[in-house]
């Protein structure tokens, strides 16, 4: 058997925290192992709970969901996925968490399945939970560093064309099924497009995209 999906739920109303974890607890590939009401346990609880996703509200009274993400991912040698939960798809406050490295973005309201599927989605790690809102405002983040690490990058034809299906939150065997060619070939495109654009990760490598104008928004 497959080991079960850990996760740690963090958001400062226990309601919301309630609700998530009724959910994904009933799930049989999901496991609930611990809960926090403030980014300020986040860190702690990372290092002795080893959760592979950290399911975060962005707003939080002490320490909210953008400084949680920056202290787990400088501190912690091998970083659980972190999904961002938020009320407001536009807001500003998710951004600069995906800038910071959070994995992906789920609304407060989004239905139970898609609440499963977002945590499945980025524990997997080979696409991105990127709506239309959040592309909009990358691309409203434009900046001259961005464009100039793009060209920097001098990205191959393949290359750019795996980039723009990341961009649209394809996984790696969608991207396959798209290009016709093996995961693994892939998987090796992904990790030059990365090593060329200096990207932690899949989101940072979106964002540069968008942020640069290679990639617009729908």
């Amino acid at each position: 058997m497959r080991m079960p999906v850990t996760v740690l739920l963090v958001d400062d109303e226990q309601l919301v925290r309630a609700g998530l974890h009724a959910i994904l607890s009933a799930q049989p590939d999901i496991e609930v192992v611990g809960e926090a009401a403030d980014g300020a346990a986040v860190l702690p609880l990372v290092r002795e709970l080893r959760p592979d996703v950290v399911a975060m509200d962005v707003r939080m009274p002490l320490l909210d969901g953008i400084e949680a993400t920056r202290a787990v991912l400088r501190a912690v040698p091998s970083p659980p996925k972190i999904l961002v939960v938020t009320t407001f798809e536009n807001d500003e406050y998710v951004y600069e968490a995906l800038r910071a490295g959070a994995d992906g973005f789920l609304l407060k309201r989004a239905r139970p399945a898609e609440i499963v599927h977002a945590v499945r989605l980025v524990a997997a790690g080979d696409s991105l939970l990127f709506p239309a809102a959040v592309r909009s405002l990358a691309a409203a983040h434009g900046n001259a560093r961005a464009r100039a690490t793009m060209e920097r990058a001098a990205l191959t034809a393949r290359e750019e064309e795996v980039l723009r299906l990341m961009a649209r939150g394809l996984s790696n065997a969608e991207i396959a099924g798209r290009l016709v060619v093996g995961t693994e070939t892939v998987k090796t495109h992904v990790s030059a497009v990365l090593g060329k654009l200096g990207a932690r990760d899949r989101t940072q490598a979106v964002i540069a995209a968008y942020e640069s104008g290679f990639v617009a928004p729908r």
